[in-house]
């Protein structure tokens, strides 16, 4: 006879079904919404803006002109979507930072009846926008590279550091084409040409998303193209430019980069705001290309329907178009989705089916981040074996500012230093005296844009060190050159306009070996600096006296090198001819001074290419490489738009030679495909990098088209004597345009295929024929010319 035996057993916890990770992720999204009140809903749709504590407290609100004070206590229980920029508010210890992130986590998880955490998002444009984290090049830089590997190893980077700390959500990259360089955010963007940004933009999002961190477009669409170039002006462009110039960056990075986020831009185009424009942010985002992620506002952005554009009476107005729009996220603060829609909603002025489109988005994105998993923790990686009761033992326990990170710095800033001109004065030998002259010559923060955290955040609290190290030019030339004399003198500031100290400066010029002219831009925000957001420029001059001073250097009769570390390309007037050598860095990082004074020395072989074009002359703007006929220089006008150095444009140290141009066929059909091959040979003495691009040029189109279009490039590496074959395969949809009907078109024709070491350099050049009718193609195109290399 066998006893009963009671046997204890462990209860198994079963997750409500949206916290289960084995069901599919559409069943848990739909199980939660259907569990939601129409106050949870609508929680989920904005964040609030906090500081993290650097004593590792909570977080506290952040105060902004453009917010009312936030009661988090009356906001948690019906849980929250975002947190805005914990880390990026004030300065914070990182370890401290990412505890009062945690706690702050744990403390809305607990408010809220299903404990679903906040999406935690900050600025990450020049690397993690927190206090002693990194400062890589800004995005111009990037684009100087022409390197997508290098930019996503980079962003990895990035990423990594970001999720360590427990930040989901990263505000970058800026996809915006430069159409008029005076605008300020210049320095934001890519370049000029769409194809470079938009192929250097997809390694940035898939680098940062491989990390775990949701990459976010901006800004969509049309920012860039204001009318003379100010900050948050009108938009006056066609619907051509914008599908052909304007989308095409987004549309890229969307499908090859998988990018899980778009902001929409402040701007209006044709008197639509892209906050409230449903064409694009429903229609075309995501009904024709597919898009399923979220949509957030640029900060403010749906309150400016109110208030800035006037297609809202109301805040409830204004958020009813940004929902109905296609806008998921209001950010940064609560302001239109909050009691205005809930009071839209209960009145029946916006229908709680709009709410959950948006919500379905949000939570989607939620639970593919990890957060509505029944085991998700709020403890970072980066805290993960410490003790959360013991604050102060955590202070400097975390390093964003690793060895392995200067390093990326340092290679992305070497690799993105161009040089324009030089008369065979670089590399130097052995200068014995040095005269560095200019405002940007012993300036820690000259090599950082305006959304690097220093000048971004820091500026405001003066008290507290940069927290990480900025060596000046002067401590890059001195490390650079031991034996050398150095004598500084700034000569005149920035901006200033001040000439009182020109004539000493050249007196110091004339009894030197060399001058360093160290010119350019100081980074900063509405006005404080003369680049970046709101710092927009009414000439292409030098800011300030800059060019005087120039000038004066230039008649010392020393041989002088003008170096610019800038967010723009600027004239430089007679130094385009008379200068020794013009070396361009566009705010190159924290290892910037280091990969210049290397570039000077000849330690670094220059291998960056303008992704901007210098203009000749101060006035001639709005133009880019991108100009059609009637852009060009002509008998009919008396400005000339020619640049003095082009799109793509920059020398080496060696010398390189193009040759045995081979075509697989002169004609194809419209959806057939052309290979080209040439041989690039390294005919100098020293190892260097050519950058092979390849423009189409398409003489005769049923609507006017630029004169050329960068549609492809590939870097090439040669050691001193060194061959290599490349093999290009050129789809015909390259060739594809909005044709006058609105479609893109692939027309019969001939073409030109230029293969060109820049813009204004065709090398070599195959003329080919497309044959058979016009093929009508859309977002599923081919998008690439495929590279190979071989040995020569």
């Amino acid at each position: 006879m066998t006893a009963n035996v009671a046997v204890e057993t462990t209860p198994v916890t079963v997750p409500h079904l949206w916290n289960d990770p084995a069901q599919d992720i559409d069943t848990r999204v739909s199980a939660l919404i259907d569990a939601m009140t129409v106050e949870e809903k609508v929680a989920q749709l904005f964040g609030i803006w906090v500081g993290a504590s650097d004593e590792g407290g909570e977080v506290a609100p952040h105060q902004h002109d453009m917010e009312e004070a936030v009661d988090i206590e009356t906001l948690l229980p019906a849980g929250l979507g975002q947190l805005t920029r914990p880390f990026g508010t004030a300065p914070v210890d990182p370890a401290l930072g990412a505890l009062s992130l945690m706690r702050t986590q744990q403390r809305i998880t607990s408010a809220n009846r299903f404990g679903i955490p906040a999406v935690a998002h900050e600025e990450c444009l020049t690397g993690f926008a927190t206090w002693g984290a990194t400062a890589y090049p800004a995005p111009l830089s990037w684009g100087a590279t022409f390197d997508p590997d290098l930019v996503r190893r980079m962003a990895t980077a990035i990423g990594r550091d970001m999720r360590s700390l427990g930040v989901h959500q990263g505000l970058a990259p800026v996809l915006d084409v430069v159409r008029d360089a005076r605008w300020g955010r210049v320095e934001e963007t890519i370049g000029e040409d769409p194809y470079l940004v938009g192929s250097i933009g997809t390694a940035y999002a898939q680098g940062l998303q491989s990390a775990g961190v949701v990459a976010t477009l901006k800004h969509f669409v049309g920012y860039s193209a204001s009318r003379a170039g100010r900050n948050l002006a009108p938009v006056g462009i066609g619907p051509r430019e914008r599908a052909d110039v304007l989308l095409p960056p987004f549309e890229m990075v969307l499908r090859d980069g998988a990018a899980q986020s778009v902001m929409h831009a402040y701007t209006d185009t044709d008197g639509v705001p892209s906050a409230a424009d449903e064409e694009l942010l429903t229609g075309l985002l995501r009904d024709t290309w597919g898009f399923e992620g979220t949509v957030v506002a640029d900060y403010f952005g749906i309150a400016f329907l109110k208030i800035l554009h006037g297609v809202a009476g109301d805040w409830a107005d204004a958020a009813a178009a940004a929902l109905h729009a296609g806008v998921d996220v209001e950010l940064p603060t609560v302001k239109t989705f909050g009691a205005p829609l809930l009071e839209a909603v209960s009145a029946g002025r916006v229908p709680e089916p709009l709410v959950d489109r948006a919500l379905r988005r949000v939570l989607t994105q939620k639970a593919r981040l990890g957060l509505l998993d029944a085991d998700w923790s709020p403890v970072p990686p980066a805290l993960a074996d410490v003790d959360p009761d013991d604050p102060q033992a955590l202070r400097g326990t975390v390093d964003l500012d690793t060895p392995a990170n200067r390093e990326l710095a340092r290679e992305i800033a070497e690799q993105a230093v161009v040089l324009l001109r030089n008369d065979g004065t670089l590399p130097l030998a052995r200068p014995r005296r040095i005269a560095l002259v200019g405002p940007n010559g012993d300036e820690p923060t000259a090599v950082l844009g305006c959304y690097s955290f220093p000048l971004h955040v820091g500026v405001h609290h003066p008290q507290v060190p940069a927290g990480i190290d900025l060596p000046t030019l002067r401590d890059a030339l001195e490390e650079e050159f031991p034996d050398a004399e150095i004598t500084v003198v700034r000569g005149t500031g920035i901006d200033d306009g001040d000439t009182s100290g020109i004539a000493g400066a050249a007196e110091l010029a004339a009894r030197a070996d060399l001058v360093v002219a160290a010119l350019g831009d100081r980074a900063g925000l509405f006005g404080r600096g003369t680049s970046g957001e709101g710092c927009d420029a009414d000439s292409l001059a030098l800011p300030g006296a800059q060019q005087h001073l120039l000038d004066a250097l230039l008649d010392s009769g020393t041989p002088v090198v003008a170096v610019l570390v800038a967010g723009r390309p600027y004239a430089l007037g007679a130094a385009t001819d008379r200068a020794a050598a013009i070396v361009q860095s566009f705010f190159p990082g924290a290892e910037g001074t280091k990969a210049i004074a290397g570039v000077l020395s000849g330690r670094v072989g220059p291998s960056g290419r303008l992704p901007v074009s210098v203009p000749r002359g101060p006035g001639a703007q709005p133009s880019t490489y991108l100009g059609a006929r009637l852009a060009q220089a002509s008998e009919v006008s008396n400005i000339d738009p020619t640049p003095a150095f082009g799109f793509g444009h920059g020398l080496s140290y060696t010398t390189f030679a193009w040759s045995d141009l081979a075509v697989d066929a002169t004609e194809r059909p419209t959806d057939g495909e052309f290979t080209l091959a040439l041989t690039v040979r390294n005919t100098g003495d020293r190892e260097g990098t050519e950058v092979v691009q390849l423009y189409l040029r398409d003489p005769v189109a049923s609507v006017v088209q630029p004169v050329q279009r960068l549609v492809g490039y590939t870097r090439v590496r040669l050691a001193p004597g060194q061959a290599r074959r490349v093999r290009v395969t050129v789809p015909a949809d390259l060739a594809s345009f909005t044709g006058r009907d609105g479609r893109r078109v692939v027309e019969p024709g001939e073409l030109e295929l230029r293969l060109a070491a820049s813009s204004t350099d065709p090398r070599l050049t195959a003329t080919v024929t497309l044959t058979g009718p016009e093929r009508h193609v859309d977002h599923t195109r081919r998008l690439h010319a495929d590279f190979t290399q071989s040995a020569g």
